[in-house]
């Protein structure tokens, strides 16, 4: 086999250049390795070493140091205003919290400090004078696809439970396999999770989400997702009767997801969390607010709030950050609304949620679509493009469809009389509706004349007022 060759940057050279010539072993080592094999981009460039802390920081006195984790041999170099991690080689003691050893023991062995790495894939060195270091068949794993722990799965798994969920997500990320043991200890010792902080599972869920087959594994792991979203075994199963729908309500999810993640692809733009999040939640509320028709036919009415409202809830829980969950729960809310086709209704929407959430939520409105029933399918999806299609002029023709496009404000109002206070607010309210309605253009003169001319504004302003959407 051509001898592999990893381009090295040249901070990261320095560093190991550096070590050598003191005497040290050193290596880039785990992911940047396992990336530019993959040949996809590489974040961090991690450095393993033989030298100890103390050892590091005096090959490297005359540079900025960043003593990152001592305890557990690592520091940052800095070099060009560039930081590289690199850690000692270490043995980690026992996991008795499921998260961190109780203690390391620095080694001269690199085979054991790789040895306590988590796959495979990611227990490989590198550098130009030795090539590749891959004692556990790491590059063998990259090339038939596989995600496998080193050594024995249930040991890595019990020192860590967070690694569960990394299985699931390099390989939601890669489009790879977990292979079998891996798999067959994360279905046996998932509930480990119970052990790991929210945050930690909050940062690995999103990363599944926001991962080209995300739809995948909540199908094969549904049950570990099920541990910090327990909301979701009610739709496991629960059937719809409906003529709009083929699957039950989980598998209905799965399929939406998918259609997300494949529109993506199709369309070469990246996942959007926000979205991702609110195709998997928008019907979550559905096997708690149905009504069985006389016909058998199985409705949903309000299931649009009632999902959004448990999503809020288990946001919250997981720990979002507030703007993420409200822009997920306003999609889930919406994401059964009338979608009407025309100018007025599309500015209507801009006016309410903005440009960038009404393109979200058609996005969730035709991952809907393509996972129900083919009825109707192809008219239904027919019209988001055609709505779509008025967006885009709507924008070109730069139409005015908030406060700040309106031709009038504030400062004019007051100059033909108005007093400042809410009065102003709701007349300003008031004209953006008439515009966006079409029943005045927005041009600042008319817009003067018919506030000045109209006795009953007040009147007229408690009439739009709210009626938007």
């Amino acid at each position: 086999m051509k001898r592999l060759k990893i381009e090295i940057p040249s901070g990261a050279n320095e560093i190991i250049h550096s070590l050598q010539n003191n005497g040290y072993e050193a290596f880039l080592v785990g992911g940047c390795v396992r990336d530019s094999i993959l040949g996809r981009t590489i974040h961090d460039y991690d450095i393993t070493t033989s030298a100890t802390p103390d050892e590091m920081m005096e090959v490297f006195k005359d540079k900025r140091i960043i003593e990152t984790g001592l305890q557990h041999g690592t520091i940052t170099i800095v070099i060009d205003g560039e930081g590289y991690e690199c850690t000692t080689y270490r043995i980690d003691g026992n996991y008795s919290d499921s998260r961190r050893p109780d203690s390391v023991t620095f080694t001269r062995n690199l085979k054991e400090d790789l040895k306590r790495r988590d796959f495979t894939i990611n227990a490989m060195a590198y550098n130009d004078e030795v090539g590749l270091v891959d004692p556990f068949n790491g590059m063998e794993d990259i090339e038939h696809y596989k995600i496998r722990c080193v050594g024995k799965a249930e040991d890595r798994f019990s020192e860590d439970a967070l690694r569960i969920l990394r299985a699931i997500r390099f390989a939601s990320q890669l489009g790879f396999v977990v292979d079998s043991d891996t798999d067959w200890n994360i279905h046996k010792m998932y509930k480990n999770l119970e052990n790991i902080s929210i945050e930690r599972i909050n940062s690995e869920f999103c990363k599944i989400a926001l991962s080209s087959e995300f739809y995948i594994q909540i199908r094969l792991f549904r049950e570990v997702f099920s541990l910090f979203i327990p909301e979701i075994k009610d739709m496991f199963g629960f059937q719809q009767n409906n003529p709009y729908h083929i699957y039950d309500v989980w598998n209905h999810t799965v399929h939406a997801v998918q259609a997300y993640e494949c529109d993506c692809e199709e369309d070469l733009n990246p996942i959007d969390l926000i979205t991702s999040l609110a195709v998997f939640f928008h019907d979550i509320g559905k096997p708690h607010c149905y009504q069985d028709g006389e016909d058998g036919i199985r409705h949903f009415k309000g299931h649009g709030r009632v999902s959004a409202d448990m999503t809020d809830a288990i946001m919250k829980r997981l720990r979002f950050d507030n703007d993420t969950r409200e822009k997920v729960v306003q999609l889930v809310y919406y994401h059964d609304a009338t979608f009407e086709v025309g100018e007025k209704y599309i500015k209507r929407w801009l006016n309410k949620i903005g440009e960038k959430q009404f393109r979200r939520l058609l996005n969730v409105r035709r991952a809907d679509i393509k996972a129900q029933a083919y009825t109707e399918q192809e008219s239904r999806l027919q019209k988001i493009d055609n709505i779509e299609y008025i967006l885009e002029e709507v924008l070109q023709k730069d139409e005015c469809f908030s406060l700040k496009d309106l031709a009038v404000n504030g400062n004019d109002l007051i100059e033909i009389g108005y007093n400042p206070g809410k009065e102003i607010g709701n007349t300003l309210n008031c004209l953006l509706q008439l515009v966006i309605e079409g029943v005045y253009l927005n041009e600042k003169s008319e817009l003067l004349k018919y506030v000045e001319t109209t006795k009953e504004w007040m009147k007229l302003g408690e009439n739009y007022n709210g009626k938007i959407i």
